[in-house]
């Protein structure tokens, strides 16, 4: 079984690097009055991330960055992320939006050196937006994404919830758009321990037992850039975090209490759609 699981564990990353890469490409889509509905490329990109937050080392990956934009009615991927609108107002919206996080292999990480992998998983649930002011070219928020987290295994599972409220900016100057949010983290108890607890059977002379608790996981900064030059788009951001006053600060897993992750991207898109629909960016 453990042989089998490891002959999984590559195509797992790829996987989960790829998805990575086209969150990266979706979170700072191009900005205008009149946009295709649908737009479709391909490109090259490196994305460099902590194994885990509180880790003390990274993983960096050279992968395809897959392109794609889609302005529907209810569902969207664009600038905001992928998403399906529920509730639509001047001020107020709701969606069911989609986030993920990368695996990371336990005989890669010398905190964890003996201890399960940690799976890559798929986050789901609510966003309220509620718009605190715009004006010509900037908009500012207040998000709260309240989402239910599930491993991408052959055999998923719930591991708890997670809400992350948070501050948006986002500005276009001289044809570049850019983002920054930032705010606190929290998950349930259930969610911190998978990255954090350590059972009796993992405890080590170093890695002492050790269960985490629920609620406030630190704090998060996201900044990120993009353009779109004829055919080709540029794209790049950074995300700070600290996990420094967290639920789970104490755990001897938590070697380093800050972590920066970052993309770089390019992409050549090679397809639109004719028809064309009004750009809410």
């Amino acid at each position: 079984m453990h042989d089998a699981a490891a002959r999984q564990r590559p195509c797992a990353v790829r996987r989960r690097a790829v998805a990575l890469s086209l969150t990266l490409l979706l979170a700072a889509s191009p900005a205008s009055a009149e946009r295709p509905l649908w737009e479709l490329g391909l490109g090259l990109g490196v994305l460099s991330l902590p194994h885990y937050r509180g880790s003390d080392q990274q993983h960096t990956w050279l992968l395809p960055t897959p392109y794609f934009v889609y302005r529907g009615d209810i569902l969207r991927a664009d600038r905001d992320g992928a998403r399906a609108r529920l509730l639509d107002t001047d001020r107020y919206d709701l969606d069911l939006s989609l986030a993920a996080t990368a695996p990371a292999r336990s005989e890669d990480n010398l905190a964890r050196q003996g201890m399960p992998d940690l799976a890559p998983t798929i986050e789901l649930g609510p966003n309220l937006n509620v718009l605190l002011g715009r004006g010509e070219g900037w908009r500012a928020q207040f998000r709260l994404p309240v989402r239910a987290a599930l491993t991408i295994e052959s055999e998923p599972r719930s591991i708890g919830w997670l809400a992350s409220p948070n501050l948006a900016l986002d500005l276009r100057a001289h044809g570049w758009n850019i983002g920054v949010l930032g705010g606190p983290v929290f998950a349930t108890r259930r969610y911190h321990g998978v990255y954090y607890d350590v059972d009796p059977v993992y405890a080590t002379a170093t890695r002492p037992t050790y269960r985490a608790g629920g609620g406030f996981g630190g704090w998060r900064l996201v900044t990120g850039v993009s353009r779109r030059v004829g055919d080709w788009w540029l794209g790049a951001f950074a995300a700070a975090d600290t996990v420094r006053a967290a639920a789970f600060e104490a755990s001897p897993l938590v070697r380093q209490r800050e972590g920066l992750a970052f993309g770089l991207a390019f992409s050549y898109v090679f397809a639109t759609s004719s028809q064309q629909v009004k750009s809410e960016d």
